[in-house]
């Protein structure tokens, strides 16, 4: 099954989150294909996408 991208700026907003994510980790990531970052690396950027997501939905909640 091929990927479809719905909503097209869905995906630019989430590749600038990825971005940022990284960013604040400490793991440079560079545009387009990453396959030379460690799983650890990988981890730590998801960890923290899903961190801030998390504080978003608290803070909207409040």
């Amino acid at each position: 099954m091929a990927k479809k991208t719905l909503v097209p700026q869905a995906r630019e907003a989430l590749d600038r989150f990825k971005m940022e994510s990284a960013s604040e980790v400490g793991v440079s990531l560079k545009q387009g294909y990453n396959g030379d970052i460690t799983a650890r690396q990988a981890g730590s950027i998801g960890g923290q996408m899903v961190k801030k997501m998390i504080q978003s939905y608290e803070n909207g909640l409040k």
